[in-house]
């Protein structure tokens, strides 16, 4: 049987928002079967804990961020990628500021700590959602579209008229059948333009932006003294964010995931519009393990 997993001991680490700028304490916890990722704002008495879903994304300014009776739980998109990578189904989420901390923009860190918390199978079956047939979400020219595929990939585009983007692939498709998430994807930076700084800032966002934990770029080029880590880490990175925000859905999908200058709020739009068409999907657990599909195989401790 494909059974769920979670940590096998609780880790900690502390770091800073990339927006809020404040001091960050995160917690991981061991979770019981079938409870999901449960999220809890530890900082707040009157806070309870919460299983993300989709519905609870509201808003998505330049990230994902839960919000639940007036409670917020922001920039989830990189743990939550780190989760799908590791094939996590249930992990308890403590926090204690209304924001994950940054690490080093990507969601390597996150991998580190999974890991060092160990992996450990439990005793019911994981469950995927299968798409059935096309679901597509659009705003303007942009686009993102899930489709039936056994298996789980990833191709998206993207479109920014800057010369640093000029120099790297605008297009990436990644197979997980045939591809791993921690050294193709996982260390892929989010990226920001320096002359967006005082504007972001104004609006609080990016208070705790640096090179430290994003590639910043100023008119003509990437200003951090070690470069990129891929040719193409922008449009890595994207997808990065990508898988994060579809695994918001709680379950690993079997299904092809596509898209054109895709985005936090156009990722959350496209699962909500699959969770409302219920000819659209299904749940799929497998008793035996050769019938998972091989995009799955390499789940923990290596990653997808």
């Amino acid at each position: 049987m494909y059974l769920q997993r979670t940590l096998k001991s609780t880790i900690r680490a502390t770091g800073v928002g990339l927006h809020s700028g404040e001091k960050v304490t995160l917690v991981l916890r061991p979770a019981p079967e079938n409870s999901g990722i449960v999220f809890h704002r530890v900082d707040l008495p009157e806070s309870t804990p919460f299983k993300v879903e989709p519905s609870l994304v509201n808003d998505t300014r330049l990230s994902s961020t839960l919000v639940r009776d007036g409670v917020r739980v922001g920039t989830i998109e990189h743990l939550m990628s780190s989760f799908a990578g590791l094939g996590l189904d249930n992990v308890i989420v403590e926090v204690d500021a209304p924001e994950m901390p940054i690490m080093d923009g990507s969601a390597a860190p996150f991998i580190y700590l999974l890991q060092t918390a160990g992996i450990v199978d439990q005793n019911e079956p994981k469950r995927f959602v299968r798409v059935l047939k096309p679901v597509e979400a659009r705003e303007g020219d942009k686009w993102v579209k899930l489709e039936p595929h056994d298996g789980y990939k990833v191709a998206l585009t993207i479109d920014f008229q800057h010369p640093a983007f000029r120099k790297s692939s605008r297009l990436i498709e990644i197979d997980f059948a045939h591809q791993n998430y921690i050294s193709e994807i996982s260390r892929a930076r989010t990226f920001g333009f320096i002359q967006e700084v005082e504007y972001l800032r104004a609006n609080g966002l990016a208070r705790g932006g640096t090179m430290d934990n994003a590639v910043v770029i100023d008119e003509y080029r990437v200003l951090n003294p070690g470069g990129l880590r891929f040719e193409d880490e922008f449009v890595r990175h994207k997808v990065l964010d990508a898988i994060g925000d579809l695994y918001i859905l709680g379950h690993p999908l079997i299904a092809s995931f596509s898209g054109y200058k895709s985005g936090h709020a156009l990722n959350n739009k496209l699962l909500r519009a699959l969770l409302a068409d219920e000819t659209a999907w299904e749940y799929a657990t497998f008793t035996d393990r050769q019938a998972v599909p091989t995009a799955f195989h390499d789940l923990p401790p290596l990653g997808i």
